[in-house]
């Protein structure tokens, strides 16, 4: 059960001119942005931290990092509107998709840097923190930006993940669920 209301259409300008900037054309926005929408200081300082924008990773890498925070943190909320929405346009196949869930970082499915990034994702997840080894990993990939998008975008999706959670989220219309 939804533990927060969320805006309703119409919404006030400013509000809409956000969604927009965020929303495909023609697309309603997601419950988790009308639900923080409805407090304007916790849905500007969300989009204020965000990294709604593509950045410095490709659309693949980006997508593994987020798919896999999202699945470690039992968020299939966030999970199935990323897979819906970006894993055909990332080139996720439908094993790399259940590995996001249910895989190893070893998976056969990963390329080498594909590896490191869901070694990475899964260190910071369990321990907070990259041994010499994980980091080396993501190095031997990545230039500082990129690892640096990485760490970000697995604390952003973390608290994307505390947010879905927390308030119940039922899942998108047309969103991915986990598989069994």
């Amino acid at each position: 059960m939804q533990r927060i209301k969320p805006l309703s259409a119409p919404y006030p300008p400013e509000v809409q001119a956000s969604f927009d900037a965020i929303m495909p054309a023609g697309a309603d926005p997601l419950l988790l942005f009308r639900t923080l929408a409805a407090s304007d200081r916790h849905w500007g300082r969300f989009r204020a931290a965000s990294l709604l924008d593509p950045g410095p990773l490709c659309l693949r890498a980006r997508e593994i990092v987020i798919d896999r925070v999202c699945a470690r943190a039992g968020s299939e909320y966030e999970w199935g509107v990323h897979v819906a929405i970006f894993a055909a346009a990332a080139g996720l196949t439908a094993d790399q998709v259940r590995a996001t869930v249910h895989g190893a970082p070893d998976d056969a499915c990963w390329s080498p840097a594909e590896r490191a990034l869901v070694r990475a994702v899964d260190a910071l997840h369990d321990r907070a923190t990259l041994t010499h080894a994980e980091w080396s990993g993501l190095r031997a990939h990545f230039d500082d930006p990129q690892i640096l998008e990485v760490l970000l975008l697995c604390g952003f999706y973390r608290t994307v993940a505390y947010l879905t959670n927390g308030l119940a989220l039922t899942p998108e219309p047309g969103a991915a669920r986990f598989p069994a």
